[in-house]
C-alpha cells in the first residue's frame, strides 16, 4: 500500500465514523438520556454552507465536534445542567476558514521586519515613509539589531511609491551607513540594499550577474544601484544571514498561526515549507502550542523526508509536496507565452518572463509525486508556467493512471480559458488569487499585462462556468491573511483605484464562501470534516459582525471577525478596544489585532521564488540554516 493510498484509507474510515456518528446523533435526539452538549450557539444567523440545510437556528456541540445543526428549540433539547448556552445576538456564524494557500511560518517572520506595506495595510506611499519606518523600527528594536546585525523590512511595491521607482543604495544609505539595510519587495522577487550591505557581499562595478539574477546598475555606469533581482537578491541575503536560535523560530509559527486565527482561519497553510520551518512547526505542535490546524507542504526538491499524512498530531500534519516553476507577475518574473505589457528596465520589448526551473526537473519532480501517491502543489503564475505544469501531470497521469493524489494549481495569475479546461480534463485544483485585483490589478493594466489580458487575472468566472471547484487565497505574507478581503475581492474585483477588473469574472458571495471553507476543504482530503457545519464535523467556526449574504458588496471589508472557535474552543476574540498586544515573535514586537493600518546561494539547489509571497523572507530563513551548518561545519543538504 503507498502513502497515499493509505492516506486515503483514514479518511474513508473518517467519512465512516461521521455517518456513523449522525446516525448515532439522530437516535439521541429521540432518545431520552442522550448525550448532551457541551455548548449550544443560537439567536444569530448560522450559515452552515451545507446545501442540504444552508442555514440553521442553533448548532450544538460535544467534544470537540458538531452534535446537532437545526431548529432552536430542537437543539437546545440537547442542553444539560452543565451546557454553556451561547447567545450569538445577532451576529453571523459559519465554519471556520481553511486557507487554500498561504504561509503560516512566514506570516510569522513578517512581524520581525519593518512593515513598509502600501495602504491599506501598511504606511510605506513613498520612500520618504519607506526611510522613516526603517528608522523608527531599528530605534524601537534595537535588541532585534544587535542580533540580526541588520536593518531589515518588508513589503515595500514601487508600483504604489509615490515615485513610481524602487528605493535605491543611496535612499537606504540615509537610514544607515554603518549597518546593512535590506528591503524586500511586497512580491519577494526583488529586494534593495544599501552600500554596507552590498560592501559586506562583496558586490561590486566588477561582479557579474548570477545565473537567474541580476544586479540592477546605476545609469551610464556598472556600479550596482542596490536593486537586486532573484538569485542576486538571494545571494546578498546569504551573505548576510546571521542565526536565529530555536526559540525565536517556534514563536515564528505560533504568531503566525495566532494571525491567522485572528482572521477567521481554524486551518493554516505553509505553502512551502524548508528545513528550518518544518522543524519549527514540528516542534511547536509537540509542544501542544498550536492553537488551530496546520498543514505543510514540504519543498519536494530540497526536503527529502516528506512523509505526508492524512491525520494530524497535536493539529499538526504534512499534506504533501510544493513545486514551484516561475516568480510573480507584479514582479514581472513570471513565465507568460506573451511578452509583458511593459517590459522591466533594461529588458527587451519581447521578454517574458523565465522559468525558475526546466521541463526536466518539472517533469521528474511531478513524476516523483505521483510515484509516492503524494499530494503536489506547484506554483505557476504565467500561462507559459500552467502550460509546462499542465503537461507535467499529463505525462505523470499516463504513467499512474490509477492515481487519484487532487494536484492543486497554486496562483494561476494567467490562466487562459483553453487552460481552465485542461485543468478540469486533467482533475487540477485551481487555488486561485482573486485578491490580486485589488493590490495589483491597476497595476497589471497599466504595466504588467495590459488592458485585455488583466481583465481576466485569477479567472474564478472561467473556472465556475466549467462547473469547478476553486480555492481562494491570501498567500500570506505579501498581504494580510484578510479573510474579508479575500471575500471582497472574490465577489467584487474592484482594484485600489476603483476600477472592476473584469467583471465578467467575478462570483456571488455564496460561491466565494465556499472557495473559502468547503472547496479548500476538499482541497486538502478534509470535505469529511470541515468546511461546513454539519452532525459529525469538527466544531470550527468563525462569527462575524455582520452576514455577508446580507450586506452591500462594496461593504464586505468592513465585517470584523469577533471570534474564531478550533473544536469547541474559542482561540481568538476581538479585543473591545483594538490595542496592540505584544508579540513574542522577535524581541516584543507588536501585531495589531485591530486589522488597521498596521544557485547562487550556497547550500540551497533551487532558490526560485514562491510567486506572490515574500520569497525573500523564506530565502532568510534558508541563510540561517546555512549560517548554522557553517558554523558547526555541517552542510546543509
Amino acid at each position: 500500500m503507498t502513502k497515499g493510498q493509505n492516506q486515503r484509507g483514514k479518511h474513508m474510515k473518517s467519512l465512516y465514523r461521521i455517518l456513523l456518528f449522525s446516525h448515532l446523533v439522530l437516535l439521541s435526539q429521540a432518545t431520552p438520556g442522550a448525550d448532551t452538549a457541551d455548548a449550544i450557539y443560537y439567536n444569530g444567523t448560522i450559515l452552515t454552507i451545507n446545501e442540504a440545510q444552508p442555514t440553521a437556528e442553533a448548532v450544538a456541540v460535544k467534544d470537540g465536534r458538531i452534535l446537532a445543526v437545526g431548529n432552536e428549540t430542537i437543539v437546545l433539547k440537547t442542553a444539560g445542567e452543565n451546557t454553556q448556552k451561547i447567545d450569538l445576538d445577532g451576529k453571523t456564524m459559519l465554519p471556520g476558514f481553511v486557507d487554500s494557500h498561504g504561509h503560516a511560518y512566514l506570516i510569522g517572520l513578517q512581524a520581525s521586519t519593518a512593515n513598509l506595506l502600501p495602504p491599506p495595510d501598511g504606511t510605506g506611499k513613498d520612500i520618504a515613509s519607506i526611510q522613516a519606518l526603517l528608522t523608527d523600527w531599528a530605534t524601537n528594536n534595537k535588541e532585534a539589531v544587535e542580533k540580526v546585525g541588520w536593518i531589515a523590512g518588508f513589503g515595500y511595491d514601487d508600483s504604489q511609491l509615490t515615485e513610481q521607482r524602487h528605493p535605491t543604495r543611496d535612499d537606504l544609505d540615509k537610514v544607515s551607513e554603518d549597518l546593512p539595510v535590506i528591503i524586500i519587495h511586497q512580491s519577494g522577487h526583488l529586494g534593495v540594499a544599501n552600500s554596507k550591505a552590498l560592501e559586506i557581499a562583496g558586490v561590486t562595478a566588477e561582479t557579474k550577474d548570477p545565473k537567474g539574477g541580476v544586479f540592477r546598475r546605476k545609469e551610464g555606469s556598472q556600479e550596482p544601484s542596490g536593486v537586486l533581482e532573484e538569485y542576486a537578491f538571494f545571494y546578498l541575503v546569504s551573505k548576510l544571514a546571521a542565526n536565529f536560535d530555536n526559540t525565536v523560530n517556534d514563536a515564528l509559527v505560533e504568531e503566525g498561526t495566532k494571525l491567522a486565527a485572528s482572521f477567521g482561519y481554524t486551518t493554516a497553510q505553509e505553502g512551502r515549507a524548508m528545513g528550518t520551518s518544518l522543524e519549527a512547526m514540528k516542534r511547536v505542535a509537540d509542544s501542544g502550542s498550536l492553537v488551530i490546524d496546520l498543514v505543510a507542504y514540504p519543498d519536494i526538491l530540497e526536503v527529502d523526508d516528506i512523509n505526508p499524512s492524512g491525520s494530524y498530531t497535536n493539529h499538526f500534519r504534512i499534506g504533501g509536496a510544493k513545486l514551484t516553476i516561475d516568480g510573480s507577475p507584479q514582479g514581472k518574473t513570471a513565465w507568460l507565452t506573451e511578452p509583458y505589457y511593459v517590459p522591466p528596465e533594461g529588458q527587451p520589448k519581447d521578454y517574458r518572463g523565465y522559468a525558475a526551473i526546466d521541463e526536466k526537473t518539472t517533469n521528474e519532480a511531478v513524476e516523483k509525486a505521483y510515484a509516492n501517491d503524494w499530494q503536489i502543489l506547484v506554483h505557476a503564475n504565467g500561462d507559459a508556467a500552467s502550460d509546462r505544469f499542465i503537461e507535467a501531470i499529463r505525462l505523470a497521469k499516463k504513467k499512474y493512471p490509477d492515481v487519484d493524489n487532487r494536484p492543486v494549481l497554486v496562483h494561476g495569475q494567467v490562466l487562459r480559458e483553453d487552460q481552465v479546461e485542461q485543468l478540469k480534463e486533467l482533475g487540477i485544483f485551481p487555488s486561485l488569487f482573486p485578491m490580486h485585483t485589488f493590490y495589483w490589478g491597476d497595476w497589471h493594466r497599466e504595466s504588467v499585462l495590459g488592458p485585455e489580458r488583466a481583465e481576466n487575472i485569477s479567472p474564478t468566472g472561467w473556472v465556475l462556468e466549467h462547473d469547478m471547484m476553486f480555492g481562494s487565497h491570501h498567500d500570506a505574507p505579501v498581504a494580510l491573511p484578510d479573510s474579508m478581503r479575500v471575500l471582497s475581492a472574490t465577489v467584487t474585483r474592484t482594484s485600489r483605484t476603483g476600477r472592476v477588473l473584469g467583471p465578467e469574472q467575478r462570483v456571488p458571495v455564496a460561491t466565494a464562501l465556499k472557495a473559502m471553507t468547503i472547496w479548500p476543504a476538499w482541497q486538502h482530503f478534509e470535505e469529511g470534516t470541515k468546511g461546513t457545519i454539519e452532525v459529525g464535523k469538527l466544531a470550527d467556526f468563525v462569527i462575524l459582525s455582520d452576514n455577508p449574504l446580507a450586506v452591500p458588496q462594496d461593504q464586505l471589508t468592513d465585517i470584523k471577525v469577533l471570534e474564531t472557535i478550533k473544536e469547541g474552543t474559542s482561540v481568538y476574540k476581538r479585543p473591545a478596544d483594538g490595542t496592540a498586544l505584544s508579540s513574542p515573535a522577535m524581541f516584543g514586537l507588536t501585531r495589531h489585532d485591530g486589522h488597521g493600518l498596521e544557485h547562487a546561494v550556497p547550500g540551497i539547489q533551487y532558490v526560485h521564488g514562491d510567486g506572490c509571497f515574500n520569497h525573500g523572507l523564506s530565502v532568510l530563513v534558508q541563510a540561517l540554516d546555512n549560517a548554522r551548518a557553517s558554523k558547526s561545519g555541517a552542510p546543509n543538504l
